[in-house]
């Protein structure tokens, strides 16, 4: 049976699950209403009270959307860091936190990283199947957006080669997120943090970049980068640029470990940039983003330069999969949390449909006192407050579709990862879990009608 099951399309099998849980309610509703025509008294008692029925139906309301929205906010926040990842295969940096440089490369979060030398870049570099080694640079922004030092290809592999403008050049050149507040043609002088202090808001006032070309729109946190030659970050802090000096050798050691502050105020000096760097001039990158052609390589590269105590390979899907891990819990948390309140939400409706039934408690009277049979009576009181749940859980459904996306666009802003957050199957069943269960509960405020004397009923 089980087997049989696994083989049926996912889609298949949402919609018969679906099916399974409206089933009670057609069953239910075709054994009370064959014969019967409740619907007029129904609408009758609607429109009598109405302001306690829009109560109710708020109430049904908030409890489903707040499950709802919950539920798809945590798949939409998985989507989008599965997003922001998508482009970065594998990432060696030096050994440590593999999360705290997923969070620096890939969501450009400050972290506190160690370097890798040169040698080892060199060595990544130059191993088979790599097509693109990229190293990052971290530590300067404008005006609250990361200035990240890299290479070129890495720009276009990063933005599918979707550019206006062009690429970057030369050390002066710069290349802005889709989200940046510049524009092609603008100049401005980077500072020193992830936050431009005030103290720090001059700290590069020498150095001065163009913009030549911006990126598209790429739902990361990229977006509100700008990117410049990984040469220009490493000169700018008064490091060697990744070069031999084209002057004589001796030169070298001015150039490996220049610390004063006029080299570091300079603007970078006209050099090649990019790849291939020399080893003795690296001044060293906290991550290498590889990228190879074949996914098998990405396995091979990972175990070789996985090295105790040198490097450190790993998959940021990997550890993005360990965080899932406890956000699955997280939504365990959640969904226990959205039932809690859900049982709490219906105890109510059912206690408040009991202190309805007072309020027709004459008019059901009456009905029985003409002769309306049990079946009947049950049918009317079942069909309204099952009107009352269905409106509550359709208002539900939309109130929980639009908090979510509100929810995203306020995480969108808050981690610059775009997440979009819409409906599926597990808030249809919810809704429709929800819709069914409290509806079979129903049935007790109608019953408990029928044990009441007819007389009793008419003196109220």
């Amino acid at each position: 049976m089980f087997d049989l099951w696994a083989r049926v399309p996912n889609l298949a099998q949402d919609a018969l699950v679906a099916c399974a849980l409206f089933l009670p309610l057609g069953l239910i509703a075709t054994a009370l209403w064959r014969g019967f025509a409740p619907l007029p008294l129904v609408r009758a008692m609607l429109r009598r009270f109405w302001g306690t029925n829009l109560v109710f139906v708020v109430l049904i309301a908030v409890s489903v959307a707040m499950g709802i929205a919950l539920i798809a906010q945590e798949r939409a926040l998985r989507a989008g860091m599965a997003q922001a990842a998508d482009k970065f295969d594998l990432v060696i940096g030096a050994p440590g936190s593999q999360l705290s440089l997923l969070l620096a490369s890939v969501f450009l979060q400050p972290s506190d990283v160690a370097l890798v030398s040169g040698a080892l870049y060199d060595e990544v570099a130059k191993a088979q199947n790599v097509d693109i080694a990229a190293p990052l640079a971290f530590g300067d922004s404008f005006e609250g957006a990361p200035v990240v030092g890299t290479i070129a290809d890495f720009l276009t592999y990063l933005s599918d080669d979707r550019i206006e403008g062009r690429v970057f050049g030369a050390e002066t050149e710069a290349v802005i997120g889709a989200l940046v507040p510049l524009e092609i043609g603008a100049e401005f002088s980077p500072a020193h943090g992830s936050v431009a202090l005030e103290e720090d808001s001059h700290a590069h006032a020498g150095v001065h970049f163009e913009v030549v070309g911006q990126m598209a729109r790429t739902g990361t946190p990229w977006d509100h980068a700008i990117l410049v030659p990984i040469e220009a970050v490493w000169e700018v802090h008064g490091l060697a640029n990744g070069h031999a000096p084209a002057a004589a050798h001796d030169d070298h050691e001015t150039h490996a470990h220049a610390q004063d502050e006029d080299h570091a105020a300079r603007a970078p000096a006209a050099h090649p940039i990019g790849p291939p760097f020399d080893p003795a001039y690296f001044p060293g990158t906290p991550a290498i983003v590889v990228h190879t052609s074949e996914l098998w390589a990405n396995y091979a590269l990972k175990s070789q330069f996985s090295r105790d105590g040198e490097a450190m390979g790993f998959f940021p899907g990997t550890v993005l999969a360990q965080l899932y891990g406890v956000m699955g819990d997280l939504r365990q948390a959640m969904s226990v949390m959205s039932l809690v309140s859900q049982g709490l939400v219906a105890a109510a409706v059912l206690s408040g449909l009991f202190i309805l039934m007072r309020l027709f408690r004459r008019q059901v009277a009456m009905l029985r006192a003409l002769g309306a049979p049990n079946r009947f009576v049950v049918a009317v009181i079942w069909t309204y407050a099952t009107s009352l749940l269905l409106a509550g859980t359709v208002a539900g459904v939309i109130l929980g579709a639009g908090a979510a996306q509100v929810l995203s666009l306020v995480v969108t802003a808050r981690t610059d990862v775009v997440v979009t957050a819409t409906l599926g199957w597990s808030e249809v069943h919810l809704a429709l879990g929800f819709l069914c269960g409290v509806s079979l509960l129903a049935l007790l405020p109608a019953w408990g009608v029928l044990r009441r004397p007819v007389a009793e009923g008419l003196r109220a």
